[in-house]
């Protein structure tokens, strides 16, 4: 009779704890039914704080920046050889390319092999990265069918257009050679007006940086994690241009809108083509900092650990990759 009691007792204390959670969950149900509107009128309002009066500025200096960019190193270019390989993204800044080992094939297929170097360009350089064009930044999520419904433009630009800079290009059809143009007879420049033009390249590129920095603590921005995918706003879109089909979003940083593209660089002390033994000892820098410090343009002193401006030369430790040879 006891256990018949203590049963009796489970059995109601649990239907009681039941009906509770169903009248709570019942309940939630309804005021989230009641708080949707609410929600989405939130979601409408926040529109109007955008955009930020006191981030116009830096975003309308991140957009003369990049059209500076895009000037200079254009020039310098019809000066200063740039090599890039067949199969891969790597860019060597250089009459010749390197014989490092670092070739991953075409399609990723192969790994450690040496590149096959063409003449490299604009883009090799400036790695351009796209984003949809929105009108508003709050605007509904893009449709996988609606994907040619959206213009293209530079990651760059999306975002300091969403940030108010005025531009000519904004409420017209997008020209990516608008910015690309170089100063006539950049060949028979002399040293000093190179040396200006890429100091002033290498200044609007850290600007652009910093502004771009500071832009994106202010605006949401979203990278893909599979693939390089970008998009300016709160959250990404659902066009399937992933090669796993749906993107797998997180939040952007600098590197991912402006790519800095690290590229090997030759030291005085280096052999004249760099050899696959002296990886260790060679130094990097980004593409557009070695492309200005060629022209003669002082890097800034955060990339000088970088770059192992002071480092050793390679043939002086030939010892450490061959010691048979040395016994």
């Amino acid at each position: 009779m006891a256990l018949r009691k203590k049963l009796c007792e489970s059995s109601n204390f649990n239907g009681k704890l039941m009906y509770t959670f169903s009248r709570y969950f019942s309940s939630n149900k309804m005021d989230l039914r009641k708080l949707k509107p609410m929600i989405q009128k939130r979601i409408q309002d926040r529109a109007k704080d955008y955009p930020v009066p006191g981030m116009i500025p830096v975003a309308q200096e991140v957009l003369n920046s990049r059209r500076l960019i895009m000037q200079g190193v254009s020039t310098l270019l019809k000066v200063l050889p740039v090599m890039a390989c067949k199969f891969c993204p790597e860019v060597y800044i250089g009459e010749k390319g390197h014989l490092i080992q670092t070739c991953c094939g075409f399609k990723h297929r192969d790994k450690n092999r040496v590149h096959e170097w063409i003449t490299g360009g604009l883009n090799d350089v400036l790695a351009p990265v796209e984003a949809f064009h929105l009108k508003h930044m709050f605007k509904d999520v893009i449709k996988h069918h609606q994907r040619f419904d959206f213009e293209r433009v530079p990651a760059v630009v999306e975002l300091c257009w969403q940030a108010g800079a005025n531009d000519e290009n904004r409420y017209s059809n997008w020209n990516p050679e608008s910015d690309c143009f170089s100063v006539d007879g950049a060949e028979s420049l002399p040293s000093d007006e190179l040396l200006m033009i890429a100091s002033g390249t290498l200044r609007a590129w850290e600007i652009l940086r910093n502004g771009v920095e500071k832009l994106l603590t202010v605006y949401p921005a979203k990278v893909c994690n599979h693939c390089s995918e970008v998009h300016i706003g709160p959250s990404g879109h659902k066009a399937r241009l992933s090669w796993q089909g749906t993107h797998f979003w997180r939040k952007a940083n600098v590197d991912d809108l402006m790519p800095p593209k690290i590229v090997w660089r030759r030291r005085l002390q280096d052999p004249h083509v760099l050899l696959n033994e002296g990886r260790g000892f060679y130094g990097h820098a980004p593409a557009v900092v070695e492309l200005c410090t060629q022209a003669g343009a002082v890097a800034p002193l955060k990339y000088h650990c970088l770059m192992k401006l002071q480092g050793v030369a390679t043939l002086r430790n030939q010892s450490l990759y061959h010691p048979k040879d040395q016994m």
